[in-house]
């Protein structure tokens, strides 16, 4: 399927893009733009994220799934890439802003076209300022950043250390009278540095999906909430018990000490129940 470059008619821009100051001249896109009425949250991070990081995404992303919300990020490696996947794995809308034009022969980085492509065919779309054929620059990712916050009601930053191109966009939100929110993180961990310089000047901190929905003024349905079993076997409580970390498949097999057959079914049947999930051969728990 084709996904055209358009160029975005002047009274069509977002009204909350105009708002901000130098707003953008020009805008391009591909696949859909969101709806009027959506609620649209940034989340960014740092490129070299932790396994924490991507918990983090998975998880508040995950809290967010039925609702009208959409997600923005930047197709960057890391955090970007985790949150546009995250929305993407949840049924939900998302749309990338690059740091450079929208062709597919510009697209970066190029590692994300497949990315990008998915993004497309889900529905979502792609933004940007520049000419379709214009490459990313240094100087162009910080401009682009205004874009991203521009579009949204609140911006979300999960990891950023001291001089992440995180807090760029972070710090834009009191320009733009956008709501900062941060995730909370190791005290010990130069990822987390950033975000809590963030929290010290007072952006509001988020733990749960809940947190989020409350800044943008959404109530908390509770039949969004996934149905678990009432009851858990001896096993399947061993089985959350060793995930309060991630845990490998030949590491949690290994230390439940049953046969390769029988914990591979038991695991299955878990992960069809939303207790855990798998990823790249590593288990965590759902919530």
């Amino acid at each position: 399927m084709d996904f055209p470059i358009k160029e975005l008619a002047k009274e069509d821009f977002p009204k909350q893009m105009l708002e901000i100051p130098e707003p953008p001249k020009r805008l391009n896109y591909r696949g859909e733009l969101p709806s009027s009425d959506m609620k649209i949250l940034a989340v960014v991070g740092s490129r070299q994220y932790t396994n924490y990081g991507k918990q983090v995404v998975d998880h508040l992303i995950g809290g967010l799934r039925g609702y009208n919300i959409g997600i923005v990020s930047g197709l960057a490696l890391g955090i970007d890439s985790l949150a546009h996947e995250a929305a993407l794995n949840n049924n939900m809308y998302t749309l990338a802003i690059p740091g450079g034009g929208l062709s597919d022969s510009v697209i970066y980085p190029a590692r994300h076209k497949p990315l990008a492509r998915k993004i497309l065919e889900s529905g979502g779309g792609m933004l940007s300022e520049y000419e379709p054929e214009f490459r990313a620059t240094n100087w162009s990712f910080p401009e682009r950043n205004r874009l991203v916050v521009g579009i949204s009601e609140a911006v979300l930053v999960v990891e950023a250390g001291e001089k992440s191109g995180s807090l760029i966009t972070a710090r834009l939100c009191a320009d733009y009278n956008r709501e900062l929110l941060v995730v909370p993180g190791n005290i010990f961990s130069d990822n987390s540095k950033g975000v809590h310089q963030f929290l010290k000047l007072g952006a509001t901190p988020v733990t749960e999906a809940s947190d989020i929905l409350n800044v943008l003024n959404l109530e908390v349905q509770t039949d969004n909430l996934p149905s678990k079993p009432v009851a858990l076997t001896p096993e399947e409580t061993k089985v959350l018990y060793i995930l309060n970390e991630p845990t490998e498949r030949d590491t949690l097999i290994r230390k439940l000490a049953l046969p390769a057959s029988e914990a591979a079914i038991i695991l299955m049947q878990m992960e069809i129940n939303g207790l855990i999930k798998e990823d790249s051969g590593t288990y965590r728990r759902v919530s």
